[in-house]
């Protein structure tokens, strides 16, 4: 992670604040930062933020390739394209997990968030960002891969490490996979 990044997370964690009044973003020139500076988290004109998306998906990737798990990196899903358009309306598929489901391609999405964004006045609860973001994207991607025979799941996690439980429920199912991979010393008989 960035020194900005880390410095952030440690201010937030200790609630400090990087300085006494509101600022205009110096990057995106649109949002305010705030005293926590929460805006610096989940700035997405920061190169920092493709960059944690990305890292945090080829880890994924990682550990589905060493679990022998049929996977691609940013797959294309042809069916995400819109027919008048002729374009693309939809990103490929963070990671497409081939058979996972019933048989069905898995089309995994990763979106990662600050567990500060939009809080302004209200309670601070674990997880609620990454709750928010992980329902948004499900009403935008999940009945597309549904009507196309293919799964949608989505990963979402805060930068403080919250995981949705859709992600640990992946996690989890792909440690179970590795375990019944895994090769057991046979006993002497």
């Amino acid at each position: 992670m960035s020194l900005v990044e880390y410095r952030t997370i440690l201010n937030y964690r200790l609630m400090i604040s990087l300085f006494p009044i509101d600022e205009v973003c110096p990057v995106y020139h649109k949002a305010c930062l705030d005293s926590f500076r929460e805006h610096v988290v989940h700035c997405r004109e920061l190169p920092e933020f493709k960059y944690r998306h990305d890292l945090v998906r080829d880890v994924l990737f990682n550990i589905f390739r060493r679990a022998c798990i049929s996977a691609k990196e940013e797959a294309p899903v042809n069916f995400l394209s819109d027919p008048l358009e002729g374009r693309s309306t939809l990103r490929p598929a963070d990671i497409l997990v081939f058979g996972w489901v019933g048989g069905k391609h898995d089309c995994v999405d990763l979106t990662g968030v600050s567990p500060f964004v939009g809080l302004g006045g209200n309670v601070f609860t674990v997880g609620q960002t990454a709750l928010k973001a992980a329902s948004g994207k499900v009403t935008k991607h999940e009945k597309t891969c549904l009507d196309n025979q293919h799964v949608f799941i989505q990963f979402a996690f805060d930068t403080f490490g919250f995981l949705t439980p859709e992600a640990v429920d992946l996690l989890s199912r792909v440690h179970r996979v590795m375990h019944s991979n895994a090769m057991t010393p046979r006993s002497p008989t």
